[in-house]
């Protein structure tokens, strides 16, 4: 109990130096050698254009010294530019802009707990979301693909007419599904077809007993015309998985079926097929949270499940750009209580995959074969942006 209430007085004191770093900030003198935080998409491109670099990334790391006045200088993802060369409304908005992370800061033993609390700054933790999340039409178009689960890739063909693609539910984590989805989009109607890629849920033989297992069918969704928040529709399995297939699925050797010692089943991944329908809704409300360029949190019912959870596309925190979702499953009737949590980096790769690209973990924590809490599955997941931010 002693220990605990250090940890708990630890923890406080932490926090009130971060908080007072935060408030400090703005009386700070005038920072002359920093990196901009990545928060202002048309400035970064701006800057870049006016540097003849393209691709332009809005994402880029730049650092700008103005230390010695004889030689003030812009680097752009490590290459030095003189700062003279940028023009001169261009220069003045880099000046004040407000979101930078002092270079010349002192370092000392406590940093490692301290220093990401020192960045933050209360103006930026949260933001009005963008006009296209907000549009009840609008809000399909994402120029993000994950690789398993998470929002569809959402693409226009003439405004509010486009498509879109999906691997997994919008609520799964990884290997937890073999669903995956393509759609059409029209005034806020979503119609398509889902179907199965077996080879997501056959890549790990244990603890795939809270997996959901779909054959092939359609659904139907719309967003009603007030607003991006408040989606509901119908889906429905048409087909029958096979005997001998359903077999395979649900083997004990696929860690899909656990039995007790009497040889009764314990737990059992779900199937969807032979005609099995249901009505989906989420409402959700779109945010933008340390500078995302897409967010959202929701509460959902999805086949016959509650979710709940928030999802944050490339955010900006202490120079690092990164992706976070999680979602809840706090109760269902065909499987146990479920938890998945992404966390997606960016800024790891060079040239176009600078903010192209984006690699992290996957977690699901549930409950294990055995009876006992943990994670049932951990697994990298990927992220491709394919176009600009909106």
């Amino acid at each position: 109990m002693k220990a605990f209430k250090l940890n708990i007085v630890l923890v406080i004191l932490v926090l009130i130096s971060g908080i007072n770093s935060i408030y400090a900030q703005d009386e700070e003198e005038q920072i002359r050698y920093y990196q901009m935080e990545p928060l202002d998409d048309s400035l970064f491109i701006n800057i870049q254009s006016a540097l003849f670099i393209d691709p332009p990334d809005p994402k880029a790391e730049i650092v700008v010294d103005l230390r010695d006045a004889n030689n003030q200088t812009i680097s752009i993802k490590s290459v030095l530019y003189p700062f003279l060369a940028v023009p001169p409304e261009l220069r003045a908005r880099i000046i004040t802009y407000p979101f930078k992370l002092n270079l010349e800061e002192d370092i000392n033993y406590g940093s490692v707990f301290t220093r990401v609390f020192q960045k933050i700054r209360i103006s930026k933790v949260a933001q009005p979301p963008t006009k296209m999340q907000i549009s009840p039409t609008l809000g399909y178009i994402n120029p993000f693909f994950q690789l398993q689960g998470g929002e569809r890739l959402g693409l226009s063909l003439k405004q509010d007419v486009g498509l879109s693609l999906g691997i997994g539910t919008p609520y799964s984590g990884a290997l937890e599904t073999n669903m995956m989805e393509a759609n059409f989009h029209i005034l806020g109607v979503k119609a398509g077809i889902f179907s199965h890629i077996d080879a997501m849920i056959e890549a790990m033989k244990d603890q795939n007993h809270n997996n959901i297992i779909v054959s092939e069918g359609f659904q139907v969704n719309y967003v009603i015309p007030f607003g991006n928040f408040f989606e509901f529709g119908y889906l429905k399995a048409t087909s029958k998985i096979g005997e001998d297939k359903r077999r395979r699925y649900l083997s004990s050797n696929e860690g899909t079926t656990v039995l007790n010692t009497d040889s009764t089943i314990k737990y059992q991944a779900r199937i969807i097929d032979n005609e099995q329908s249901y009505l989906n809704w989420e409402f959700r409300y779109p945010i933008s949270i340390l500078g995302s360029t897409r967010g959202r949190a929701y509460v959902a019912q999805y086949l016959d499940e509650w979710h709940f959870g928030f999802a944050l596309r490339e955010a900006s925190l202490a120079g690092s750009t990164f992706d976070f979702s999680f979602d809840g499953m706090p109760g269902s009737k065909y499987r146990e209580p479920q938890y998945n949590i992404n966390i997606l980096v960016q800024k790891i790769m060079e040239g176009w995959g600078f903010s192209a690209f984006a690699i992290g973990p996957s977690a699901s924590i549930s409950r294990l074969d055995s009876g006992g809490i943990g994670f049932t599955k951990i697994f990298v997941n990927l992220r491709f942006k394919i176009g600009t931010s909106l």
